[in-house]
């Protein structure tokens, strides 16, 4: 049976394109600009895929805060499904090397072994 034939609906995507441009985000010196998908940070601006934009958004709205691997998986890739989460660890991965100095050993963007990640902009993690 279909999702049309049971009668389910498709949730609407609140991240679908509108037609007034999204207000950049900002934290202290970073700005995330969901428009152009580019961040801004002390290192300069940093294009980023639509997929990367969603992962910075989801953890800019939430600084300071742990996020779940399934709560991130369920944010960015709209799924339920949790066996695997290495697409969400290459991701995170591919946006270190975008917002880091040194992505090797992060400085914004933490993992909370056992739980998923935390980002965070001040001195104190």
């Amino acid at each position: 049976m279909t999702k049309a034939e049971s009668g389910e609906r498709k949730q609407p995507n609140p991240r679908a394109k509108s037609n007034r441009p999204a207000a950049p985000l900002r934290i202290k010196d970073w700005t995330l600009d969901l428009d152009s998908r580019q961040v801004s940070t002390g290192n300069g601006p940093q294009k980023l895929t639509p997929q990367l934009c969603r992962l910075l958004e989801v953890f800019m709205c939430n600084p300071k805060k742990v996020l779940s691997r399934e709560f991130l998986m369920k944010q960015v890739w709209e799924t339920d499904y949790f066996g695997d989460t290495r697409t969400l660890e290459v991701h995170v991965c591919w946006l270190r090397k975008k917002i880091e100095e040194d992505p090797r050993s992060p400085r914004y963007l933490r993992t909370v072994r056992g739980i998923g990640y935390r980002f965070s902009l001040s001195k104190e993690q």
